[in-house]
């Protein structure tokens, strides 16, 4: 499966943006998704997964309340919509693809997208 991050973008502190995770290739549904985040000196860092079927989702502490994924498989298509967006949110994002379960752990993930990046200003 391939995959591709849209939807980032430049936005105010409190704003939203919503990130879409476009899939190609066979068997999306089989695939849970997951959104990564790195910013420019640090280290990758895990956002929000969600299950094959959408109905086990798991979230960093630093982004339960405010971010939320779900999925579309008709449009084999994962989203994230993040609300209440702080500076500390500046990264690129990507989505990668893993059989099974859902985790918080990159280096679970079999497939792996190009970032799209977000930047929020104060």
């Amino acid at each position: 499966v391939q995959l591709q991050a849209f939807g980032g973008g430049l936005v105010q502190a409190g704003g939203s943006l919503r990130l879409s995770c476009v899939a190609s290739g066979r068997a999306f549904s089989n695939y849970a998704i997951g959104w990564f985040r790195q910013a420019p000196g640090k280290e990758r860092e895990f956002v929000a997964a969600i299950s094959w079927s959408g109905d086990s989702t798991v979230y960093a502490d630093s982004v339960k309340g405010r971010f939320t994924i779900s999925r579309d498989n008709y449009k084999y298509t994962v989203f994230l919509q993040m609300n209440m967006l702080k500076p500390e949110d500046t990264a690129d994002y990507y989505c990668a693809g893993k059989l099974r379960s859902p985790s918080n752990d990159g280096g679970q993930y079999r497939y792996w997208g190009h970032g799209t990046l977000v930047t929020v200003s104060s």
